[in-house]
């Protein structure tokens, strides 16, 4: 006998091989019972490529019913409906919503629907309850219901999502110029000796203006199948140069307008605050703070407390990306940014190790970055890292 409101759902199954129904195979939904008015209800879903795995509990933590629908805007419609009839929807936790999950959170945003991101569950709670798409996704929605999950997805639907589309561009037409050039190099160490020697001593650009003029014919012959490849993997490598020297024009031209008083900042290019501005996404302000933004770019100091001993750790997690970002702009303000540089010497002379004052700097400049996020206006530089400098520095020791 079902409790007095809760919601029995059925969803059709296959009985046997994938226990999953394909994508395009409509569910069918059957209530029976109508939802008590006024219950508060939070789902869970588990994202996948085809299919979305959806579990409603109770405020109680009861669970109220189970629905499988695809990955597509009649599912998501479908979903949303599903979850309202099961009662008021407090929140929906969703696995995944920088990929599969994003089509449906951009969904539930339109409607209004408050949307957290929810961490896959750990080993080992997946150790003691098993592994399967609806025990993911009832997971999720108990984060949601206990506090754990609290985090505000990425939009994903402005200027940072086209910044980030064409980042990864650059970055994939950057990692394959590199394997190009590798490879023509490593085909130019076993290449006959008369053509080695003839491109021997050249820089790369010289190398490969000279390998695209090569004439090989047909490569029949050791030495003309090394000058087909030199001649093709130095084609492909000016080709690449090219396509990524466009997109980082294009970049350079979104960032400054996405985030100007961003990329005024000493040591921040491009790239730099591509990598920063995707870290935070179209909605900074999602980050309540500062300090939560040093966290996401894992520059906030780790307590590793035990006993009678306090003390802290380099922070290991957090956006790598991000990370890396913040490190480059540092490097480069210790080298030109005098601020830094007096900085540098001061705190040497007070014995810290170059590691640890470059922490205290990357701490210092997520300060700095999180407010030209959340501000997006254009500032002096000047002014503003003279108006903060003591204070800031001071906070970041």
């Amino acid at each position: 006998m079902a409790l007095p409101g809760l919601v029995a759902v059925v969803s059709a199954r296959p009985t046997g091989g994938d226990p999953r129904p394909p994508a395009s195979e409509d569910k069918a939904i059957t209530s029976m019972h109508t939802a008590a008015p006024g219950v508060t209800v939070t789902i869970g879903v588990d994202t996948h490529k085809d299919l979305h795995v959806a579990v409603a509990l109770d405020a109680l933590g009861r669970r109220l019913g189970e629905l499988v629908v695809p990955a597509t805007a009649a599912g998501y419609q479908q979903l949303h409906r599903w979850a309202t009839d099961q009662g008021q929807v407090d929140a929906f936790g969703v696995e995944g919503t920088g990929s599969y999950g994003a089509g449906l959170a951009r969904h539930l945003r339109r409607t209004g629907s408050r949307v957290i991101e929810v961490n896959r569950p750990d080993r080992a709670s997946r150790h003691r309850k098993g592994k399967s798409d609806p025990l993911d996704a009832e997971a999720a929605a108990r984060a949601v219901l206990a506090g754990t999950a609290t985090a505000t997805p990425k939009d994903g639907d402005d200027q940072v999502e086209v910044i980030r589309i064409l980042k990864l561009t650059r970055d994939s037409a950057v990692k394959a110029q590199t394997q190009a050039v590798n490879q023509l190099k490593a085909v130019l160490v076993t290449a006959p000796t008369e053509l080695r020697e003839s491109l021997a001593g050249l820089g790369l650009v010289a190398l490969l203006e000279r390998c695209t003029a090569l004439r090989p014919g047909e490569p029949t012959t050791p030495l003309s199948a090394a000058k087909y490849a030199l001649r093709l993997l130095a084609r492909r490598v000016l080709a690449l140069r090219a396509e990524a020297k466009h997109l980082r024009e294009v970049l350079t031209g979104l960032t400054a307008a996405a985030a100007p008083a961003l990329v005024e900042l000493t040591g921040v290019g491009p790239d730099t605050a591509a990598a920063l501005l995707l870290a935070a996404g179209d909605n900074p302000h999602r980050l309540h703070s500062e300090a939560a933004f040093a966290a996401l770019c894992g520059t906030s100091p780790i307590p590793a407390s035990s006993g009678k001993v306090t003390r802290f750790r380099l922070n290991r997690g957090g956006n790598r990306q991000a990370n890396a970002a913040l490190h480059r702009a540092v490097i480069t303000r210790m080298h030109w940014h005098e601020p830094t540089k007096i900085y540098v010497a001061r705190r040497t002379a007070e014995g810290k190790t170059k590691p640890e004052i470059m922490r205290c700097l990357k701490r210092y400049l997520a300060r700095q970055v999180y407010r030209c996020l959340v501000r997006r206006v254009p500032v002096n530089p000047v002014v503003e890292q003279s108006r903060d400098h003591h204070e800031d520095l001071a906070g970041a020791a």
